[in-house]
């Protein structure tokens, strides 16, 4: 069994704090667009493009994770406490929120290039895993998302929550959604799969859904919401959405594989 007592600031200058969470934001973004230009780009006009593109991608995680996480998670609150909205340095972000806000910015762009907008979200598709791996390990490190109270012998014990032994839900997270997710999506890529816009897309929404609807049964559920339809948490009422939407993605697009 482990302790978890890790200081969520990395870094402090005087009075400024840098955050592991805005580390982790940074890293994923980073290595993602390394990976992308060196490794899984291979048309030329969109790999030129593909720098401006990120710049779409940053500004839609930001709006897209923010918004998700008021409307979908703390609507009350925030709408007593409007100015709130905006002190994104205190937490408060929806991964399902960042994915619209993400797919939001692919059509911008690749509208206003007139491309393909799955040929971007295929490889963002492929990257997101690294910045989930790395979003995770920050959530651990702030002893927050953390799960129900356990006696496995890999329990963590939150010392800034109370003294139970809980599933360490973060690192099961940032292992299904971020390692295991990140290779399967690489296999199907160089099996082909990219040849046809929108099916690794399809595949990253349903086995990130099913990874994320699954764990969510060990995690402790938002305090402000509990539990909802069906006795699920607002994460796999979501997670179902997108699965059924990643679902009807891969089908429509394998259709067109099987012609080719």
């Amino acid at each position: 069994m482990f302790i978890n007592n890790f200081d969520p600031v990395a870094i402090q200058i005087f009075s400024i704090e840098i955050r592991w969470y805005s580390l982790a934001y940074i890293g994923g973004i980073l290595l993602g667009w390394t990976l992308c230009k060196k490794i899984f780009i291979s048309n030329e006009d969109l790999k030129d493009k593909f720098d401006d593109f990120i710049s779409y991608v940053i500004i839609g995680i930001i709006i897209g994770g923010r918004l998700g996480y008021i409307l979908f998670y703390n609507p009350s609150y925030y709408s007593n406490n409007l100015i709130d909205i905006l002190k994104i340095w205190q937490g408060g972000m929806s991964f399902h929120g960042g994915l619209i806000g993400v797919i939001v910015a692919s059509i911008l762009y690749s509208k206003k290039n007139n491309q393909n907008t799955f040929e971007y979200l295929d490889l963002i598709s492929i990257v997101a895993p690294v910045g989930i791996f790395f979003g995770r390990i920050a959530n651990f490190i702030n002893s927050e998302l953390y799960g129900f109270e356990t006696n496995f012998p890999w329990a963590v014990k939150f010392i800034k929550v109370d003294n139970l032994y809980r599933h360490p839900t973060q690192l099961y997270e940032a292992f299904f959604e971020g390692l295991v997710l990140f290779f399967i999506l690489v296999y199907f890529r160089n099996k082909g799969f990219m040849k046809v816009p929108g099916l690794i897309s399809g595949l990253f929404l349903i086995l990130y859904s099913i990874f994320r609807f699954m764990i969510e049964f060990l995690r402790v559920p938002d305090e402000q919401l509990g539990y909802l339809f069906f006795n699920l948490t607002m994460g796999q009422i979501i997670s179902f959405i997108f699965f059924l939407a990643g679902t009807y993605l891969l089908l429509t697009k394998y259709g067109t594989k099987k012609e080719l």
